[in-house]
């Protein structure tokens, strides 16, 4: 006799998608018994799942089986690609750890073992820039500009590494903004909130610059970042000007054009004064954004100590434009 199990497979097989709803009237079973079935299915890596409520649908599992079963990981390897390897699929499924990584691999035909080990030995070459968790950008700033009015400038990880692309950080950053998905900024936030914490006590900061979106999107990542972070200290408000037609930094090319953008664009409000200030921005390609921010602080003497740099990501070379994002 056909299981409810495979009656779905079959049924899968032949529609190729189908939703909640016209399996519950193929089956003319209830509603709680046809997510029982679909949760085993999607536990057993047979079916995938396509969508958010109420507009999701279900489909044959395709593509080749991904358990590492079949594939001998040493354990520290393994280790290294489940805490680093994220990535969102061209259908909008997350992938990460090992099963991500083999989707990753048989997606663009490469050895899984042999592609482990250079992949853990490129996180391990990067991961050599950082000193307790912190990439310090500080000399690549002093050889991009004449004058620093950084004393610090801090990435929590590269936006991207060689041929395997972005980051963890990185993927997260992107599909947090461009989907502005609030569940992955939340998720981004819990991810990154010690290190932030690390550096206020570091430096004793005493009030946060957050750099305000250029887009206008429906839902704002520095906006819902902030939220989430829910920092006890004051903030210094900035203000983002824009013309007849808003230009965002990163369709800016030329370093001389973005940092006449922020020059021209942002306006610092502050009655009080502080001692030590942190800036904090989603990703930093050249600086200029936040090396105009903390040169009209310190024009107008709202800081008497030091102001500190902090991006999620950045970037590796000497500049580069982070465009995605």
């Amino acid at each position: 006799m056909i299981t409810t199990k495979e009656k779905i497979i079959e049924y899968l097989k032949k529609r190729t998608q189908s939703s909640a709803k016209e399996l519950r009237d193929y089956l003319e079973i209830s509603n709680q018994a046809l997510y029982k079935h679909i949760a085993k299915l999607l536990f057993e890596n047979k079916i995938s799942k396509f969508g958010t409520a109420p507009k999701v649908v279900y489909a044959i599992q395709n593509e080749l089986k991904l358990n590492d079963d079949k594939f001998i990981f040493d354990k520290d390897l393994k280790k290294q690609i489940e805490n680093n390897f994220f990535m969102i699929s061209p259908i909008g499924e997350r992938k990460e750890g090992i099963n991500g990584f083999i989707y990753w691999c048989n997606k663009n035909k490469q050895n899984v073992l042999k592609t482990a080990k250079e992949y853990v030995s490129t996180l391990l070459k990067y991961n050599n820039f950082k000193k307790d968790g912190f990439i310090d950008g500080s000399q690549k700033m002093k050889n991009t500009f004449k004058i620093l009015y950084l004393d610090k400038i801090f990435y929590l990880d590269f936006y991207s590494i060689e041929r395997f692309g972005k980051t963890k950080l990185g993927q997260m950053l992107l599909y947090a903004k461009q989907s502005q998905n609030r569940i992955l900024i939340k998720e981004l936030v819990s991810f990154v909130q010690p290190q932030i914490i690390k550096i206020l006590k570091k430096f004793n900061i005493e009030a946060i610059v957050f750099v305000p979106p250029t887009v206008k999107r429906e839902i704002q990542f520095m906006k819902e970042f902030e939220k989430y972070l829910n920092l006890d200290l004051p903030k210094i408000n900035i203000v983002k000007i824009r013309g007849e037609f808003a230009v965002p930094q990163k369709t800016l090319n030329k370093l001389e054009d973005r940092v006449e953008n922020a020059d021209k664009t942002f306006v610092v409000n502050s009655q009080k004064n502080y001692k030590n200030i942190l800036i904090i921005d989603d990703a930093i390609g050249s600086g200029a954004t936040l090396n105009e921010i903390a040169k009209k602080i310190k024009h107008q003497n709202i800081c008497k100590g030091q102001i500190i740099g902090l991006s999620i990501t950045g970037s590796f070379k000497g500049f580069d434009v982070i465009s995605e994002v």
